[in-house]
Formats: structure tokens, sequence, C-alpha cells
């Protein structure tokens, strides 16, 4: 029998504010809270309240949600670039009531990223950086956007199509993740990549090879040809965010409330909980998540 287990690649271990933090800034007591602010494009901006959701079923205490900053379809250097009297993830790092500040650029490298990272150390020595790898609008590699043939998107790709649809950008992404960390991390980490491409593709493949119940079409994940989410991918999106977040498994929590609103009846319990196994499979075996699954037989 599998017994899983996590630990994370670096240890930070520090007090910022009333929480004290273990490796990769993550709480030493698993259920206390983290202070999490987000500069969203709406790749992400639906996993604020659906975190939160998560967060309370998992009893994590305090869990508290400083700030969301919405911009569609931005860089993360338009974020940084706000006037001064607009930028409320400048007035929050600036703060220095932070823990963990989470951005959604499309391509990289994207010189706003860094911009938040100095800041924010500034500020909050102990703080972390956590990065979404969004997968692309159109079914494109994001490192493309936004080129695309938005009007009609072949959604029903085939496993060796889907293998190659996002690797450029997951490249550059952590080719970024890399040069901050050597640069501003004094030998330990403090950014983070949440793999949402990568689980994607995971789950994608899954519904080709008619493996995942519940999903006969790929289609069915995406509500436009912007590819914003349906509410399993929220779900899925989600579940990783916390598993990165949080260092902790998602499998066993209850259904969100984004699937039950939907009532269909295929997403039911066991249909979300394959979708929490796809989330911690992809996030505890991707070594920029911050978290390393082991298993013992």
């Amino acid at each position: 029998m599998l017994r899983w287990m996590w630990f994370t690649l670096m240890t930070l271990g520090c007090l910022t504010g009333a929480v004290l933090l273990q490796s990769g800034g993550r709480p030493a007591d698993p259920s206390q809270g983290l202070r999490v602010f987000y500069a969203s494009n709406s790749g992400m901006w639906y996993v604020p309240d659906g975190l939160g959701e998560v967060a309370e079923a998992a009893r994590i205490k305090d869990h508290k949600l400083v700030g969301l900053q919405k911009l569609p379809a931005s860089r993360t250097l338009q974020h940084w670039n706000l006037p001064a009297d607009q930028n409320q993830a400048k007035k929050a790092l600036a703060s220095g009531e932070v823990d963990a500040f989470v951005m959604s650029p499309i391509q990289f490298p994207d010189a706003g990223v860094e911009h938040f990272v100095q800041l924010g150390l500034a500020h909050n020595p102990k703080m972390r950086f956590l990065v979404q790898i969004t997968w692309g609008a159109g079914d494109i590699d994001n490192q493309d956007f936004p080129k695309g043939a938005f009007a009609v998107v072949n959604r029903e790709k085939t496993p060796d199509q889907l293998r190659q649809l996002h690797a450029r950008n997951i490249q550059a992404a952590e080719a970024q993740a890399d040069a901050i960390n050597q640069q501003y991390g004094g030998g330990k980490k403090v950014l983070f990549l949440v793999p949402s491409a990568q689980a994607l593709v995971a789950l994608r493949t899954r519904i080709a090879n008619h493996e995942f119940a519940g999903l006969t079409k790929q289609g069915d994940l995406f509500r436009d040809a912007m590819s914003h989410p349906t509410a399993p991918l929220e779900a899925l999106n989600t579940y990783l965010h916390y598993a990165v977040l949080y260092g902790q498994s998602p499998v066993g929590l209850p259904m969100p409330g984004s699937l039950k609103r939907d009532k269909r009846p295929e997403w039911d319990e066991k249909f979300n909980r394959s979708l929490q196994e796809v989330a911690w499979e992809t996030v505890a075996t991707y070594p920029y998540s911050g978290v390393i699954e082991t298993t013992k037989r």
C-alpha cells in the first residue's frame, strides 16, 4: 500500500508576522493559514475564492486573502506598471504583511515577476512567491500569445500533440524561476511554480484515452476560444494552488461549490476526487512546485 509523504526542497525556518513558517515558507503547523495576495489575469482570478473554500474545508486556520488585483489578459509587468494610486499589489507588499504573492504571467520571462520579488523581499525577507504556468488561450503555447486562430480551435488533440502544447512556455518559466532563485534566494528558493498547464495536459490526455469518467471531450473543459475554464478545470487549478501553497494533498476534500452548482450528475464525489488526484500527482512530482512526493510500499 502506498503511503504519501511530502517535504519541501529548501528550508526557510522563519517567523512572518504571527505565522511560523517552515520549508519553502509554509506554516510549521500545516493547519495554520497564510496571508496571500494575487496579481492576476483571467486565467487565475477565480482561484482566490475557490482556494478560500478549499482551505476552510481542510481546516486551515486563518487563511487570509489580502487582495486580488485583476487585469484582463495581463502580463505581470502590467500589474507592476499600474499607477501608484491604483496599485494595490505594491501597497500590499510594502506593508510587509503578505506571506505569499501569486502571479500569472503569459509569456516568460516577465520582468514584472522579478520586480515584485525584489519589492516583496525588501519588506518581508521571509515571504515566497508563486507563479502560475497558465495554459495557452486558443490552444497555443503562451509564448506565442496573442497569435492564434481563436475563431476555430481544435480541442480534441492526441496525446502526442498535447505533450508539446505548452513545452516552450514551461521551459521559459522554469528558466526564469531558476534565475530569480539564484539571484534573490541566498541559497534558498523564494519562487515556486504552479504547474497548471502540465496538469491540464495530464487531464486532457486521460480524456483522449477515454480514462477519465465524467468527461468525454477535451472541449468540455473550456467555456470559450480564449480557454477560460469550466467548473472542472477551475476546480483542478484551485487544487493545484492549494497543494503548492500549503504542501498538502487535496485528495479527500469535499466537492467545491463550483462543481455542485452545475448540477451534473456525472460530476460527483468520485469525479471530484479524480480531479484532486490529478492535481496532487502533478504537483507532488514537479520539482519547481517545492513539493516532492515519495512512496513506500
